[in-house]
C-alpha cells in the first residue's frame, strides 16, 4: 500500500482518538491490500479504489473500537475474556479490523459464503492473527455463545436479533452498525429486546450518517430463558 494510504490511515486514527502501534496500522494496510487483491476475483465488495476502501470500510470499522472498549467495560468484562460474533462478515468487516484493533478479544467471522469466510481464514493465517477465525455456517446453526454479537449492514435489526438470538450470551450485547437511526427497524423488534442505546458515529472522511444501535435481551427474556435452562 502507498504512503497516502499510511498517511491517511494515520490521520483517520488521530481524528478517532485511537492509539494503535506500528505493528496494528501495517496488519490493517495490509488486510486492506489483501481485501483489494482477492476483490478482483472474487467481488467481496462494490467498492474498489483503496483510497474510498481506507475511509468506507476501514476507518468505518474503527469508528466502532471505542465505543466497543467502552461496552465491554461497562459489563465488566475484560477484553481478554472477551468473545464477539461478526455476523455476515463478507470480507471481515467489521471483524477483522476489530481483531486488529482489539488484540485480546476473540473474534469470529461468520458468513453463508465458503470463499468469504476462507478469504477470513488467509488473512487471519497471512497476517498471524491468532484471534480472529472464518467460519462457513449460518449464523442460528452454531452452537457457541458470544458477549457481543455484531452486524454491518446485514439486515434488518428484527432478521438480526432473531438469527443471532441463541448465540448471544445472556449478558451480552448487540452490536449493529447502521447508517441512519433506523427508527422503523427499532419499533419493529420484538418485546424480548431491548434498545439501551443508539450511539452516532462520526467516521473521518465519510460524510453519510453513521450509528451504532445498541441492544439487549430485555430482563423478563433473560430471566425465562434462565427458568428453562434449570
Amino acid at each position: 500500500m502507498s504512503a497516502s494510504l499510511a498517511d491517511a490511515l494515520h490521520e483517520g486514527l488521530t481524528a478517532l482518538g485511537l492509539a494503535l502501534d506500528a505493528g496494528q496500522q501495517a496488519a490493517l494496510l495490509a488486510y486492506l491490500d489483501w481485501l483489494a487483491r482477492w476483490n478482483r476475483v472474487y467481488n467481496l465488495t462494490a467498492v474498489r479504489d483503496p483510497r474510498e476502501m481506507l475511509t468506507h470500510h476501514l476507518l468505518d470499522s474503527l469508528a466502532v473500537v471505542a465505543p466497543l472498549r467502552r461496552q465491554l467495560a461497562a459489563m465488566g468484562q475484560s477484553q481478554g475474556g472477551a468473545r464477539l460474533l461478526d455476523v455476515g462478515s463478507g470480507g471481515g468487516l467489521p471483524g477483522v479490523v476489530l481483531a486488529i484493533a482489539c488484540p485480546d478479544v476473540q473474534v469470529s467471522c461468520v458468513d453463508t459464503v465458503a470463499k468469504k469466510a476462507l478469504f477470513v481464514q488467509q488473512v487471519a493465517a497471512a497476517l498471524r492473527l491468532p484471534n480472529v477465525r472464518g467460519v462457513h455456517a449460518r449464523v442460528e446453526r452454531l452452537t457457541e455463545t458470544f458477549d457481543v454479537v455484531t452486524s454491518r449492514a446485514f439486515a434488518s435489526l428484527a432478521d438480526f436479533v432473531h438469527w443471532s438470538g441463541a448465540v448471544l450470551a445472556p449478558q451480552g450485547v448487540w452490536m449493529a452498525m447502521k447508517g441512519k437511526v433506523p427508527h422503523e427497524e427499532m419499533a419493529a423488534l420484538p418485546p424480548a429486546v431491548s434498545v439501551f442505546h443508539v450511539e452516532p458515529l462520526t467516521v473521518p472522511g465519510l460524510e453519510a450518517q453513521r450509528c451504532i444501535v445498541w441492544m439487549r435481551k430485555a430482563a423478563h427474556a433473560v430471566a425465562d430463558a434462565g427458568g428453562e435452562s434449570t
